[in-house]
């Protein structure tokens, strides 16, 4: 069963069937950009429709990152084809409690950047959970905010994000299907998924005011839009699981006219999407039939090379036997492809026969640029592949894509301020220091959380990476010269919310790859960082090599583009198409160049949901990887780091 790109959604070539074990009617898109564009001309139509009768479209609108897009377009469609917003009435979900309607992370502020500021909306059409009310006149609030909506005929669209635990809005695990607008406690998990906005965990407001399910699901209308791997596993919970509290979005389960709108990223673990022999029949080719194979052998705990005939007819897979020929010939097709993965010369191996290799002999040594989207994620992510190209002699450069300063806590600076002050014996430098140091000081003290430092503090915090990359670099090899420090434009706002990416980040980019001209670019295809500054630096490159392309430098086309996971998440291994063992003695190295980071170690600004060292994050993924490895019937390796070629 092949996927195929119809109107940009991801379509099966199959009948109804495959949709079987989806309780909600679930669309595909080949990517949230084309995903955004048609809820934002579903919201159009509606605007449209309603004021062509001489009435208000009444919309529900979310926050966070995955309508941004959405209202992308719409402000688009206003400034570009006319729509006018001057018959739409809105309610937004949710705010936080306190919380400030001016603060860097009010829902006030946000619609008002992402929206209202740029549409000819009536203010006195907009309603928003009020964050500063006494708490003796939320309840009040909460009831005349259920009113307003009944009174104006209920909300026609309603917007909805996800969250890990499962809520929309802010109704967290254990909410009824019956609630209503009202103030909430906020869980632990969803305090720990916002940590980064707040620049710490001890910052995030404990409550919030939020519409209840019931109220949610009074709209004539809902799309739920998500994307990215890291909604994948709660988007199969709340499409394909049972209806319970302790998953709120399994309740839209019950609303007739409802769509989940995707990326193929966060659809990635739906059963039609992962295993879609367990659907119907299917169409199957290499990759699919490897997936197959590897996702069986996992389900029955036995190696490749030991899946019988009955094992894939069981799981719904006899058609791939009968198609193949027998299971043995499965299993030993499969078998050759994982092991042509596994490699110790992930630079080429000289002198050997490279027809079955990741990585081509020819040229020895390589020019391998490694990007790095902050100053960490190189040894983070492919540390024992890093020192593996330095000990075998390839000339190894690392591109440090962002200077990675939101993420320095504030007292690191005056530390090293203290220390500069110390050891200056020139006395007109040492008043200079001294002054610099009080008023950064004066600054800090009176700095409230998520506030933007000024640019000497955010230019030191960037030094202060800077210096800790060009330590890991020193101990594992790389010359100085070769560790270049490109500090993107589009990550230079001193907040946590950053610019688009702009010409000007594409040119960096340019210039350094075509200066060095390597033979192997190494990137982050860690998708799941909880910013996008991963997916942000990934498609610079993208546009970057696409340009080097189209303006027929010849370098461009004998280069493999290689990328890594390991902070955030990790490869399936049905995708690895190269796959670097690393030996003890390697491992104990790449934890050491991850230590150099000082001021990421023991605890990071942005942990993300995962509140251990990034570390011990990748050491568990790396080892995991090499037990599936041997679980497969591979050789047991103490871990493994795994990548994929990106093919341009």
């Amino acid at each position: 069963m092949a996927i195929k790109f119809q109107n940009n959604i991801v379509e099966k070539s199959l009948d109804s069937d495959a949709r079987i074990f989806e309780k909600i009617n679930t669309y595909i898109y080949d990517n949230s950009n084309n995903a955004s564009y048609y809820v934002a001309r579903q919201i159009e139509k509606l605007i449209k429709d309603k004021a062509s009768n001489g009435k208000y479209a009444v919309l529900g609108l979310a926050t966070g990152s995955s309508p941004t897009k959405i209202y992308d377009f719409l402000v688009q469609f206003h400034r570009e084809e006319g729509l006018s917003f001057e018959n739409v009435i809105s309610f937004n979900l949710d705010e936080y409690y306190p919380m400030a309607p001016e603060s860097l992370q009010s829902y006030v502020r946000f619609m008002n950047e992402h929206l209202f500021n740029h549409v000819n909306i009536k203010k006195e059409n907009i309603h928003i959970p009020n964050g500063l009310l006494p708490k003796d006149k939320v309840k009040k609030f909460c009831s005349n905010y259920e009113d307003l909506i009944k009174k104006h005929g209920g909300i026609d669209i309603q917007i909805l994000g996800i969250g890990r635990s499962g809520h929309v809005g802010f109704n967290e695990p254990g909410s009824s299907i019956n609630s209503i607008t009202r103030l909430i406690s906020l869980d632990k998990v969803t305090i720990l998924d916002a940590a980064s906005d707040f620049f710490g965990e001890e910052n995030v407001p404990t409550r919030a005011i939020t519409m209840g399910i019931g109220t949610i699901l009074s709209a004539k209308k809902i799309f739920l839009v998500a994307w990215g791997e890291g909604k994948a596993d709660v988007i199969k919970e709340a499409v394909e699981g049972k209806v319970k509290e302790s998953v709120p979005a399994t309740f839209l389960q019950n609303h007739k006219n409802c769509e989940i709108i995707l990326d193929i990223a966060a659809a990635s673990e739906l059963t039609r999407i992962k295993t879609p022999w367990l659907v119907s029949e299917c169409d199957w080719d290499e990759q699919l039939i490897k997936r197959a194979a590897i996702w069986l052998s996992g389900k029955v705990k036995k190696a490749v090379l030991k899946l019988t005939n009955e094992d894939y007819s069981e799981f719904g897979m006899g058609n791939m036997v009968t198609e193949i020929g027998s299971a043995e010939a499965i299993n030993l097709m499969v078998f050759n492809q994982l092991q042509k993965t596994i490699t110790g010369w992930p630079g080429g191996k000289p002198n050997a026969e490279d027809s079955n290799r990741p990585e081509r002999v020819t040229p020895f040594p390589k020019k391998s640029l490694i990007f790095s989207p902050h100053p960490d994620d190189d040894v983070i992510s492919m540390g024992g592949t890093l020192l593996r190209l330095v000990d075998q002699g390839h000339e190894v450069h690392v591109a440090y894509q962002t200077s990675g300063n939101i993420a320095v806590f504030d007292d690191e600076v005056i530390r090293f301020l203290d220390f500069s002050k110390e050891i200056v014996e020139d006395k007109m430098a040492h008043k200079e220091i001294t002054e610099l140091a009080a008023r950064v000081r004066d600054f800090l003290k009176n700095k409230n959380a998520g506030d933007i430092d000024q640019p000497e503090i955010q230019k030191f915090k960037g030094l202060i990476r800077k210096g800790e990359a060009l330590s890991a670099c020193r101990y594992c090899g790389i010359k100085e010269e070769n560790a270049h420090f490109l500090n993107l434009p589009f990550y230079e706002t001193g907040a946590v919310k950053k610019k688009p990416y702009s010409a000007e980040d594409i040119k960096i980019t340019y210039n350094l790859l075509d200066k060095i001209k390597p033979h192997q670019i190494f990137a982050a295809g860690d998708l799941s960082d909880p910013h996008g500054t991963h997916r942000v630096c990934l498609q610079i490159i993208r546009e970057t090599v696409k340009k080097l392309v189209e303006d027929e430098k010849s370098w461009i086309n004998d280069t493999y583009v290689w990328l890594y996971r390991g902070a955030w998440q990790e490869w399936d291994i049905s995708d690895m198409e190269m796959a670097v063992p690393i030996g003890p003695k390697d491992l104990s190295r790449k934890r050491t160049a991850i230590f150099k980071h000082q001021s990421q170690k023991d605890r990071a600004m942005f942990p993300g949901t995962d509140e251990r060292e990034f570390w011990q994050r990748a050491e568990q993924r790396n080892k995991e990887t090499a037990e599936r490895y041997n679980q497969l019937g591979l050789p047991e390796y103490e871990a493994i780091e795994g990548f994929v070629r990106y093919q341009f």
